[in-house]
């Protein structure tokens, strides 16, 4: 069997119950970079480690090779983990892996983790609904493909919604700026969360119009998480979680 296991956004004990059990009896464990490390020392000592994480521009091995291999891992008898960062539906290509495995008969489960939108937002005490600020939620890409995107900037901009943009810290300036010009108000607020639940979070909090100090100085390390809407307004009030007490130390650039 192969199973599609999220990891959370990085702090291990948000991993679920069912996910620590497929990794205690993995055989291989094929992991994206986004995986803390103390999630990764929960895999069960006989396994093999296979590293296939992507970062932007950068894949360490093509998703068609990463689908296949999971294939002939499950078809040799391997009881098979793909850990992924956040939860596997998410932008996390889970759907692609997961129509390659049915398509050839190859026994799998998928088993969700905590999102980045929901963990990281809830570590910055910055609830993504509430009955004054937003009645709907929408988790977006922040990638644009050769500087442009074909995101609905209209029904994007409307209020009475937080929008939750991943990967976009590349391009922040270019979203706020879309946002702007399609009717959002430019005192909007918005939050950049860098390395959710680890003892690296920082939220750095601004504008539509008045981008974060540290992004301008280029101090905020990836992965972030960018959060538009007036519910940011409550983190100042809100905010609850002591970095130091983190369980996970944070995410860096290494070779793997």
């Amino acid at each position: 069997m192969v199973s599609l296991v999220g990891a959370g956004p990085g702090d291990p004990e948000l991993l679920t119950l069912k996910a620590y059990k497929r990794l205690q009896i993995a055989e291989v464990v094929l992991y994206d970079r986004l995986v803390s490390d103390e999630v990764l020392a929960l895999i069960g000592p006989k396994a093999e480690r296979f590293y296939v994480g992507k970062a932007k521009a950068l894949h360490s091995v093509p998703q068609n090779e990463i689908n296949q291999t999971l294939v002939s891992w499950a078809k040799q008898g391997k009881q098979v983990v793909r850990l992924k960062g956040g939860d596997p539906f998410i932008f996390g290509r889970g759907g692609e892996e997961l129509e390659t495995l049915m398509a050839e008969n190859v026994a799998v489960e998928v088993i969700p983790g905590i999102t980045a939108a929901s963990g990281c937002a809830a570590y910055a005490g910055i609830p993504l609904t509430h009955r004054d600020h937003a009645q709907s939620v929408r988790l977006v890409t922040g990638h644009l493909q050769h500087g442009e995107s074909t995101l609905d900037w209209q029904a994007l901009a409307r209020s009475g919604q937080t929008l939750v943009f991943y990967m976009g810290l590349s391009n922040l300036e270019a979203i706020c700026q879309a946002l702007i010009d399609h009717g959002l108000a430019p005192n909007t607020p918005l939050a950049l969360i860098e390395q959710g639940t680890t003892q690296h979070q920082c939220t750095h909090v601004g504008s539509l119009r008045q981008l974060p100090e540290a992004f301008h100085q280029g101090e905020i390390t990836p992965p972030t998480l960018l959060i538009i809407g007036s519910v940011v307004s409550l983190h100042a009030t809100l905010s609850w979680f002591e970095v130091a007490a983190a369980d996970a130390i944070g995410f860096k650039e290494s070779n793997h």
